[in-house]
């Protein structure tokens, strides 16, 4: 079902960070005292410009988990098991696939070929074909492969302790997998085992399983040659690959292993729910469960292990960020308290909030952004707890700005 709503105004705050003196009565959400924590003042904004809802899509029957484009698609995933593929770009549906697989926690697309994972700690191959709406995404395939898995029994050494009592092979995991990422002919997965789990895409075999954080994976962002995982533990692991002649047994014969390279850390007792990277790969972005957005800057260094130092801390939401994805120069955060920031990134690297989308009736999970330019503007798809999914058309923040000191006759 399409439902479109009347063009909206963008609601921005002050560009300017203030100090922690300024913070509003919700104590549970104050800045930290450290010298670099800033926090936004949201209690009264401006106006600045305007953004416009284009349509609310209401056809799922559980609260909206992941998002993807494939191709002339966009594809919603459901904590209800249904993936809803929507045609663009008049959004309507096109198919629908997945059902009785349990609950998708998210997906990812490369090529002709969808990956999702699920709550029953299984990753689920579809083939894409655009002949007909009928059969065009098919299930060819489960991660791991029977092949893969059969491989691999009969030996005692490939099975890991996951629980008392309780022992899995190593390719396997353990819990809920709660995101996925692609980059460089791998698929990345993370999970509520806390274990990051490394595919190769020509074959779906499993080549490696690391112990990566002390708490659960929450979120993955993965491209050149640096996979980074946020986790529950308050902190984002940076892994890269590198040549290894020892091959232990939680990998299989490969050329190459992924290391650690560094670990960034921002507020205590925090979870992290979300990250992104700049497009330079200079900075990384992550969202708390405080509703506190964090940066850090890489510092130029040699060695194996790369430096990394929190920048800033700001509030950018009165409850959990929990997701976030970056289009150009700007981020874009989604929240527990059903907004949207927009946040733009100065020529220091630190984000500066200025503007908030409102719109969505419950939480937003997840966040989805048009890498085309449409106009002076963007696509934004936002899915929530609300079981909408919401398509916005965004203008850049430089057009704001222009618009704002157009004079007016």
């Amino acid at each position: 079902m399409v439902r479109s709503i009347q063009e909206g105004v963008l609601i921005s705050s002050s560009s300017s960070s203030t100090t922690s003196n300024n913070t509003d009565s919700d104590d549970s959400l104050s800045p930290s005292s450290s010298s670099k924590s800033f926090v936004l003042t949201t209690l009264r904004p401006q106006i600045t410009g305007a953004y416009k809802p284009l349509a609310v899509l209401s056809a799922h029957v559980g609260s909206v988990s992941s998002l993807a484009l494939c191709g002339e698609f966009l594809l919603s995933a459901s904590q209800g098991k249904d993936i809803i593929v929507w045609q663009q770009p008049d959004l309507k549906i096109f198919a629908k696939f997945g059902q009785g697989d349990g609950s998708v926690k998210a997906l990812v697309s490369v090529g002709s070929k969808v990956f999702t994972a699920h709550q029953d700690s299984r990753i689920r191959v579809w083939k894409v074909s655009r002949r007909n709406s009928e059969n065009a995404f098919r299930l060819v395939d489960t991660l791991p492969t029977t092949k893969d898995y059969l491989g691999k029994f009969m030996k005692q050494s490939n099975y890991v302790q996951t629980r008392r009592n309780h022992k899995r092979l190593w390719i396997e995991h353990a819990d809920s997998i709660s995101c996925l990422a692609i980059h460089a002919g791998i698929i990345y997965s993370g999970s509520w085992d806390k274990t990051l789990k490394v595919w190769r895409l020509s074959d779906l075999k499993c080549l490696e399983s690391i112990k990566a954080h002390d708490d659960a994976i929450n979120g993955l962002v993965a491209g050149d040659g640096r996979v980074y995982s946020a986790s529950a533990d308050g902190k984002i692991k940076i892994w890269g690959r590198e040549k290894r002649k020892q091959i232990d047994s939680l990998s299989s014969s490969s050329s190459s292993l992924h290391v650690l390279k560094a670990t960034l850390e921002g507020r205590t007792e925090v979870s992290v729910n979300s990250v992104v990277v700049s497009g330079d790969g200079k900075w990384v972005y992550g969202g708390g469960s405080d509703g506190f957005v964090m940066g850090w800057e890489k510092k130029e260094k040699g060695g194996d292990f790369e430096e990394w130092r929190l920048e800033f801390e700001m509030r950018g939401h009165k409850m959990a960020v929990l997701c976030m994805c970056v289009v150009g120069e700007m981020v874009c955060s989604g929240s527990a308290d059903k907004n949207i920031g927009l946040w733009k990134r100065e020529a220091s690297g630190i984000l500066c909030k200025f503007g908030v989308i409102q719109g969505h009736e419950g939480p937003v999970k997840c966040l989805q952004a048009s890498p085309n330019n449409v106009g002076a503007g963007f696509m934004l798809y936002s899915g929530g707890l609300d079981k909408s999914l919401r398509v916005w058309w965004v203008p850049k923040q430089g057009n704001l700005e222009e618009k704002k000191k157009k004079p007016k006759f």
